[in-house]
């Protein structure tokens, strides 16, 4: 018999690699989870608006048409990033996520790093990098921790 328990972070790292695989993105499957109290209080991952054909539905990436290279022009996209789609989903059912922690599975970008700054969330963990050193400029001089988990 298995007596071993997981650590909090291996658990909610675990639960934020299942959330990435709703992803409906056709370059990257990304998850996130915000948590708090050792409660998950939200998920999220990255895809198309409700009620909007994502990119596994029409079978194309709208970027990969154009030409636009990752890391670009986030605005040309169907889909939200799994960490705007956690905090949205705060914001749609009320539930507040002022000091709590986010779990995703990369690094976040410019426009989600914005949003979890507003947001109140203090401390991100993530799992894979992403450069974005704007990104990383504004968390820190905002004071939202951020540590890389090697999971």
């Amino acid at each position: 018999m298995d007596t071993q328990r997981p650590g909090w972070d291996e658990y909610f790292a675990s639960i934020t690699k299942q959330v990435a695989t709703r992803a409906t993105c056709l370059r990257r499957k990304v998850g996130a989870i915000i948590v708090k109290d050792k409660r998950i209080l939200t998920t999220g991952y990255n895809g198309a608006p409700m009620d909007v054909r994502n990119c596994l539905e029409r079978g194309i990436c709208l970027r990969e048409e154009l030409g636009v290279p990752s890391g670009q022009r986030h605005e040309i996209c169907r889909g939200l990033h799994a960490e705007q789609n956690a905090i949205i989903q705060a914001a749609f059912h009320g539930v507040n996520i002022r000091d709590s922690v986010l779990y995703c599975t990369n690094q976040p970008c410019v426009q989600c790093a914005k949003m979890v700054i507003n947001s109140g969330i203090r401390k991100i963990y993530y799992f894979n990098d992403y450069p974005d050193e704007l990104a990383q400029e504004l968390l820190s001089e905002a004071g939202v921790e951020m540590e890389k988990l090697e999971l």
